[in-house]
């Protein structure tokens, strides 16, 4: 398992990154602490977590999941030994998404007090403000960096307009460059990366460290028809794959899988891992079974052949 560098950076990351939004969602801070002792102890160092995860459950106000992460870096006193990447932009309560120089200021502090560190090593851009020019956003990054605040700063949901204007900007005047790209991504949801974002990130040096990297628990193959959506709180976002084109995917995950006496979560992530650019797809774990699935994959080298089966299976031309 190679470590992977992302961006320009000097951060190099295992090739799976975990998703930090079912932290104080579904699974609780002891069932949180377990995934994450097992998540290190694997030699993974890549932990993905955002302001407002997770202000949509019920009783929550949101900075829950950096609550944890902080709670868990203290208690194992292993900060200097995990890079966590959190986001700020998203509506947290004040009714609209938002980039300005003096929310951004604010909200680094929140961050920081919630994962009880001095520095954030990716500070991302995680939906965007259009009202905000992107050289005000740039340019309060550049205070944070050089404050040591931050380390460095990535980009997600950006339309390709404001992403390309972002990295203009940063060239213009000499603001900090976005070092990743997190879009969605996976072997259903391909049409939209590979369109219109997947050409940016190559020609820009963009480290993709995609979410959905499994669709919603789809393409781990629990889900295969709608009596099946029930099993988890998520299910009713995967109704949407279950489809002749979904279903077409599933069995090339079965097939490949069989072959690799693998399953089929870790499949659809070891496709990611060997896509152009992608650095370390996101996925979230509830369970020691899932995060072992994540670990397999890491580690697994699928063929030309497996790879081309389930490109077809899941091409969106």
């Amino acid at each position: 398992m190679k470590n992977r560098q992302l961006g320009k950076s000097d951060l190099y990351v295992a090739p799976i990154t975990l998703g930090g939004n079912v932290f104080g969602w579904t699974i609780d801070e002891a069932k949180s602490f377990e995934i994450l002792d097992a998540f290190a102890a694997a030699g993974f160092n890549l932990i993905d977590t955002a302001d407002v995860y997770s202000r949509w459950a019920p009783g929550n106000t949101g900075g829950e999941s950096e609550t944890i992460i902080g709670n868990w870096t203290k208690s194992r006193s292993n900060r200097k030994d995990v890079i966590i990447a959190t986001k700020v932009g998203a509506d947290m309560g004040q009714g609209k998404k938002d980039l300005t120089k003096a929310y951004i200021l604010k909200a680094v502090e929140d961050s920081l007090r919630r994962l009880q560190t001095d520095y954030i090593d990716l500070y991302q851009t995680h939906w965007d403000d259009v009202t905000t020019p992107v050289e005000e956003t740039l340019e309060t990054y550049s205070e944070l960096v050089k404050s040591g605040k931050v380390r460095w700063i990535g980009a997600s949901n950006l339309s390709p307009e404001r992403l390309l204007a972002s990295i203009e900007a940063s060239k213009a005047h000499n603001f900090p460059a976005y070092q990743t790209l997190q879009p969605e991504y996976n072997l259903y949801e391909r049409e939209g990366f590979e369109k219109e974002y997947e050409k940016i990130a190559l020609d820009n040096n963009l480290s993709v460290i995609n979410y959905y990297a499994l669709a919603s628990g789809f393409l781990t193959g629990k889900y295969r028809n709608e009596n099946d959506l029930s099993k988890s709180p998520r299910g009713g976002d995967v109704k949407k794959y279950l489809n002749d084109r979904g279903y077409k995917i599933l069995e090339a995950l079965d097939k490949v899988s069989e072959r690799y006496n693998t399953k089929p979560a870790s499949v659809a992530i070891a496709w990611l891992i060997a896509r152009p650019g992608v650095a370390a797809p996101i996925a979230s774990a509830t369970s020691i079974e899932q995060l072992n699935a994540l670990v397999e994959a890491a580690n697994l080298q699928l063929d030309d052949e497996a790879i081309a089966l389930l490109t077809a299976a899941s091409d969106w031309k």
